[in-house]
Order: structure tokens, then sequence, then C-alpha cells
């Protein structure tokens, strides 16, 4: 395909998401089955140009005058490939298959509009509800945070210490330009794509393969290190998903103690089974999401608690689920977090600990979750853990690298894209009583 091909393309899956309402992953696959002339190639930069425009809806649509998904794709064209309007028009000339390029007055609108000058919300690329909410959660400086949200991810890895080291992975990959990660030590950083590019399907590598290494984000990583898991400890990753920290821990742990991996949705925790055999992770137990677990109260040295939320933190990665969130479904969110929070406890044994973790930058989801839990639960003892410094400890090189705040006596962090270089996450430790 010609690049007239593929900008219609990405307006035609645009549009088609804002017709049905459907997330973009949906949209765009739905698109490749109709158009299988379409080359992997075409696919990924069609793909590009739609998640460029997500990212940065609302910011192109000031800059360009026009938010409809034409002018949102000609701004991500722009950006993203790099392209001049001339060379733009030049590209497209003689395509029959390109949509008409914006006005010469759209265009530089789009080129002299300075973002200063727009709402702080409509720089941030995020909904105006949501704007109010990051301000009152992140403070000063939340619009560049959120606006690092619209950037393009890296691909991270986990090197998996029970098959591989970290020189050995990063040897395997080289032909990806794969470098030792940032902050976490057994990370692997593949940098984000550029133009029309894509990153490369690692799964197929024979590394992937026999378990050298899992993708999993850095920030996912360093989450998991900070709970501290040990050899020979008892552990429940008590909303295991994919099992993606289940794995860290078990690695983690040398493959001693016990890590209980359990979840309540059965479809999401089914991919960990295939996955924990090709890790050679042997000291992970799956339980049913069935099975009764009573026997497991006060039994856990660790509970890791990756609660669910509205993952506002991976908007770099699923952009489109910023502009499809509600306050319902964040109301929603937080009920299930105190739910799970109040099942966590009861696991924890005296002297335990109980790690939450969100992908998530707004408080009401992270600080708040854990103050309102210290509140409903004042006889089993808990208290807030220095989070900060345990980052300073354990994270070489990660001062000034992520937010602390101090919350009942103790810290929690917020890492973020800004700061951090990772997704958002937030991280709190509590500590019970002996």
């Amino acid at each position: 395909m010609r690049l007239g091909g593929r900008l219609a393309a990405a307006i035609e899956v645009l549009e088609d998401m804002e017709a049905r309402r459907r997330p973009v992953a949906d949209a765009l696959k739905d698109w490749g089955l109709s158009h299988r002339f379409a080359g992997s190639g075409d696919r990924a930069a069609i793909g590009n140009l739609v998640y460029d425009a997500l990212r940065r809806k609302r910011s192109f649509g000031f800059r360009m005058g026009d938010d409809g998904a034409a002018a949102l794709v000609f701004s991500a064209a722009i950006e993203g490939l790099g392209m001049t309007p001339d060379a733009l028009a030049a590209a497209l000339e003689g395509d029959r298959f390109a949509p008409a390029m914006p006005t010469q007055g759209q265009l530089q609108r789009f080129l002299a509009a300075d973002l200063s000058e727009a709402p702080a919300a409509v720089a941030a690329d995020v909904p105006d509800w949501l704007g109010e909410r990051l301000a009152a959660s992140l403070g000063e400086g939340w619009a560049g945070e959120a606006a690092a949200l619209g950037e393009r991810p890296p691909l991270d890895l986990r090197v998996n210490t029970l098959k591989a080291d970290r020189d050995k992975v990063v040897k395997a990959l080289a032909p990806f330009d794969a470098r030792p990660g940032d902050l976490p030590p057994q990370a692997v950083r593949i940098a984000a794509i550029a133009g029309s590019g894509r990153h490369p399907n690692v799964q197929i590598e024979a590394g992937f393969q026999k378990g050298w290494f899992e993708i999993q984000d850095e920030g996912s990583q360093l989450a998991a290190l900070l709970a501290g898991a040990a050899p020979g400890e008892q552990v429940l990753d008590l909303c295991a998903g994919a099992g993606g920290k289940s794995l860290a821990l078990a690695a983690m742990m040398e493959n001693s103690g016990q890590v209980h991996a359990a979840d309540s949705d059965r479809h999401r925790l089914a991919p960990i089974h295939e996955r924990l055999s090709r890790a050679g992770a042997r000291n992970v137990q799956v339980h049913d999401p069935r099975e009764d677990m009573a026997g497991l109260f006060g039994r856990m040295d660790l509970v890791l608690v990756d609660a669910p939320c509205t993952g506002s933190g991976t908007w770099r990665r699923r952009p489109d689920a910023k502009w499809r969130l509600s306050e319902t479904a964040l109301s929603k969110r937080l009920e299930e977090q105190d739910a799970v929070l109040d099942r966590a406890v009861r696991f924890v044994r005296p002297g335990g600990r109980l790690a939450y973790v969100t992908c998530s930058l707004l408080a009401e989801e992270n600080a708040a979750r854990i103050a309102a839990c210290l509140e409903r639960h004042p006889d089993k003892g808990f208290v807030v853990a220095d989070a900060g410094a345990r980052w300073d400890a354990m994270v070489p090189g990660g001062a000034g690298r992520c937010r602390i705040e101090t919350l009942a006596g103790g810290t929690v962090l917020t890492m973020t894209p800004r700061l951090t270089g990772t997704d958002g996450f937030f991280f709190a430790l509590l500590e019970r009583a002996k």
C-alpha cells in the first residue's frame, strides 16, 4: 500500500471506532480481516497512525482546529512520520486512494499552534473530568505527566533468571538493538518504534520459546522487586491474571518456597499454565477461582494485590481507554479495589506484608484506597511501610525517579513515564504487627 491508502485506512478505523464505540484493537483486527491484501508492514503503519491519533487526540484537534478522523490522522502523519505538509502533499500526489489534504489554513494553524495557550486538559490530551482528577492526584506538573502518556512506549522484557542472565538475552536480541533496561536489574529494553516501523515479534524468537525472558513493562518489574519476595517464603499473588508478576516472584524466590497464584477470572488466569511451564517456575501453585482458599488465611509472608483499576498508567499502550473511561467505571473500580483489599488482609500472617499495586495515576485508586483499608481494619495492626526508603535501597540509580508521598506515617510511591520511563504504577507496602 502507498501512503495514501494507509492514511485512508487509518481514517476508516477511527470512524469505525467512533460509530460503533469499540476498542481500537478490535477495530484494527476487523479492518485487517476485511482487507487481507494489506501486508504486515501496512497493518503496522496503519496501527501507528491510529494509535498516535488517539494518544494525542485533543492536542492534535486543537492545533488543527478540527478533531475529525481525517484531521487527526494527518496530524499523526506529520508528527509521527516527521513529514512536512509539503512532503506529505508530494507523497500523495496522483494517489487515487489518498484522502483530501487539510486546507492550507488548517496546516498553517497546526504548525503555528502553541499548546501553552490551550486549556491544560487539552495540552495533556485527557478528558476534562480526568484532568481535574489528575491535577488533584499529581499536583503541579500534572499536565506534563499526562502528556508523557501520549508518547510511544518502548518494548520492555524481563529476564527469567531461572534460565538465563541479562547479557545472554541482550546478545540473543542484538538484531533488534536490545539494550539493558534502565532501572530494574533484569530488564531489557527495545526502544519505542519510530515512523511507520513496528516492534519485533519477540515471542517467535528462540530465547522466548526457551523461557529466557517475558514481556513485562519496567514499572511492573519494579513493583514486583519492591514487594520483596524472598526464597523460602509463602507468597500469594491474589490478582495474578496471566501470571506476569507470579513469574517474577518465582524467579526472585529461586524456585523455593511457594507462590500461590489466584484470580477471580478463569479467562485471565488461563495463560499462566503455559507460561509457568516455559519459564521453568516450579514453585507456583495455581488456584482455581472456585477454590476455597480459607486454609491460607493468616499464613502468607507476602500478599501481592495487583488490583483491578482504570489502567490510566497504561495509556501509552491503550490510548483509546482514556476516551472510553467514565466516572461510573471509576466508581466501580474503587469498589472492586476495596473488596480485594478486604480479602487480602485475611491472608497476611502476623509480621507479614501486603503489597498493593495499580497501573493507575489516580489518587482515588491508590493512596485513598490504602487509607480506607487501614480505617476498615484497625484490628489487623497494619502500618504503612517506607516505600521511598525501599526504592532508594533496592533501585540503584533511581534517586528522584519516582513520586514519593507520605501516608499514615509511611510513604507510598508512583512511577510515571515522565519520571521513571515506565508505564504509570502505584506501589504501597503494608506491614502487619507480629
